[in-house]
């Protein structure tokens, strides 16, 4: 499967859709960054390939040549990343869905419309593009009414009130640390045992293995999030 996560809108969480929800999912993934300015997966610590949006000739041979991609397309990269692929014949149906994180900002869901035109525009069916809900804290239907409203009405890609996942610190705290969700919740330590097992005089061990049990908790509790969120966005 290849997916490509995009947006005109910055700050939704696109790279961490890409690096901790896809790529672990995605048997064989690579993960493909079309970015020039902002953060990509390689910062998150993956393995991470880097193009600009005006290197496309370079992304479609990827493209026709991998069973298995996942193209993170910065917002400082999109317009040359869709100008690029309407140059090509047929160069969209090449990415099996686009999936589009959105926030519950009135400006982040406004842009998120306007990639769904632009995809539709240069012939993307509207099953394949798929909205996720990120950093949600309330209610779906009132956060994110604007997203739904145009589903419901006007159409043109797919919105799933179930694809979500809710506001939380674990992508961050990984981001300092250079690790990700998938290291974390593979890891075989407890922690939490370790912790109460240890000398209480040592203090940096206690403070090392508290704040390891604590993003320890949080991100196997988040994964399961997530593995919902990634069933969801693809029914």
């Amino acid at each position: 499967m290849i997916v490509a996560v995009l947006n005109y809108s910055g700050s939704v969480g696109k790279t961490v859709i890409a690096s901790h929800l896809l790529e672990p999912r995605i048997a064989g993934a690579e993960v493909i960054a079309v970015e020039s300015t902002n953060e990509s997966a390689a910062d998150l610590g993956l393995d991470v390939d880097q193009l600009r949006g005006d290197q496309f000739g370079r992304l479609f041979r990827k493209l026709l040549t991998t069973p298995a991609a996942i193209v993170d397309v910065g917002a400082s990269n999109i317009e040359d990343f869709l100008t690029e692929l309407s140059k090509y014949d047929n160069a969209q149906a090449e990415i099996d869905y686009f999936v589009l994180p959105v926030v519950p900002t009135g400006k982040a869901q406004r842009e998120t419309i306007k990639t769904v035109a632009a995809l539709a525009s240069i012939g993307v069916d509207p099953h394949r593009i798929r909205v996720l809900f990120n950093m949600a804290e309330g209610s779906i239907a009132e956060d994110f009414g604007t997203i739904l409203r145009e589903a419901d009405q006007a159409g043109g890609f797919i919105a799933n009130p179930k694809a979500v996942l809710e506001k939380n610190e674990v992508f961050e705290l990984l981001a300092k640390r250079r690790m990700s969700i998938k290291s974390v919740v593979d890891d075989p330590n407890d922690y939490r045992m370790l912790l109460r097992q240890s000398d209480p005089a040592d203090e940096n061990r206690i403070e090392d293995l508290g704040d390891r049990a604590a993003l320890q908790a949080l991100a196997k509790r988040v994964w399961r999030q997530m593995d919902d969120a990634f069933v969801e966005v693809f029914a």
